[in-house]
């Protein structure tokens, strides 16, 4: 509709300052003919929009067009600002509704509130993503967080295998991975991600540090998270499995399906799948019980006939001996 269009482009103005036709078009993905007769309109209308010429130049809108947002604190500011786009929104075809709410927030703010705000989106990332619950505890968040927010050096304590280290890091960032928090660090010229249950001490110093230019912390997390998963141990296996088992072996967190065959043979299909362990790919075949059997590697279909046979034992001969 145009009028939402019209109101975007005076959103992405208000944001943004300077805008060509182009870059608005690309935005609103409609031709620059569009945008030039929807800016015919807005001046019409009486919104002050005007076009400045050179290599340079772009539509603005006058100094001091914007409505204020009154009466939000800071602490206010910053909760609204941690929620993000997330595939639930996607999945209820919400999410371009949820970015519009955004800008429309975001322009209605102070110049100088826009700057805390987007300083917070840099700073904080919520990856709402599971691996796993956890009941940790973070005693040294507030002091973590703290050197976060005022972009100070930070020394830290923390438990690594069986020793002890001491690091002094700059803070970029903390990610809350469900109910796990981590801080992203650069230690010299590496990028590291720290579980924050593991520090036994941490103390905020003195001396400041200079962020990484165009450093961005949802970036940083997205593609670290990629690397993590890839460096995860394989383990190859050839299986059969029934047809109705197979939805939920594709919802496996442990298992890749690399292929499987399209036809199936008696309610049975094929596949070479990748486990991440023989002991992890053990459990999660017994697991199926005969609606899954291993073809290859001999080495675990001997694991799982030896801890069926275990079972059986366990079970047939009355429960646990005495």
């Amino acid at each position: 509709m145009r009028a939402d269009r019209l109101l975007s482009i005076l959103l992405h103005l208000q944001n943004h300052g300077r805008m060509t036709a182009r870059q608005l078009a690309e935005k609103l993905e409609v031709s620059e003919r569009t945008i030039h007769r929807d800016m015919e309109a807005l001046s019409a209308s009486g919104v002050p929009v005007y076009a400045e010429r050179g290599s340079a130049g772009g539509w603005v809108l006058a100094e001091g067009y914007r409505s204020n947002l009154t009466g939000l604190k800071t602490d206010e500011l910053q909760s609204l600002m941690l929620s993000s786009p997330s595939a639930l929104l996607n999945d209820l075809g919400l999410r371009d509704e949820y970015e519009q709410a955004f800008l429309k927030l975001l322009s209605a703010l102070p110049q100088s509130v826009q700057q805390d705000a987007w300083h917070v989106r840099q700073r904080l990332h919520i990856d709402g993503a599971g691996w796993h619950e956890s009941d940790e505890s973070f005693p040294l968040l507030a002091t973590i967080q703290d050197a976060v927010w005022l972009t100070r050096k930070l020394w830290v304590r923390y438990q690594r295998e069986d020793a002890l280290v001491e690091r002094i890091v700059h803070p970029l960032g903390l990610v809350a991975k469900r109910s796990v928090w981590y801080l992203v660090a650069q230690v010299d010229a590496d990028m590291r991600t720290y579980r924050i249950s593991r520090f036994t001490e941490a103390r905020v110093l003195e001396e400041s540090f200079v962020r990484p230019e165009n450093f961005d912390l949802a970036s940083y997390w997205e593609e670290s998270t990629k690397q993590f998963k890839a460096s995860l141990p394989r383990y190859p296996a050839v299986i059969r499995v029934r047809e109705e088992a197979l939805p939920r072996l594709k919802q496996e967190r442990y298992v890749k399906i690399a292929s499987i065959q399209s036809v199936a043979t008696n309610g049975w299909l094929e596949a070479e799948v990748e486990f991440h362990t023989l002991d992890s790919a053990c459990i999660l075949v017994l697991g199926y019980g005969p609606a899954l059997e291993v073809l290859q590697p001999d080495e675990l279909r001997a694991e799982v006939v030896a801890s069926a046979a275990g079972i059986l034992r366990l079970y047939g001969g009355g429960g646990l001996a005495n």
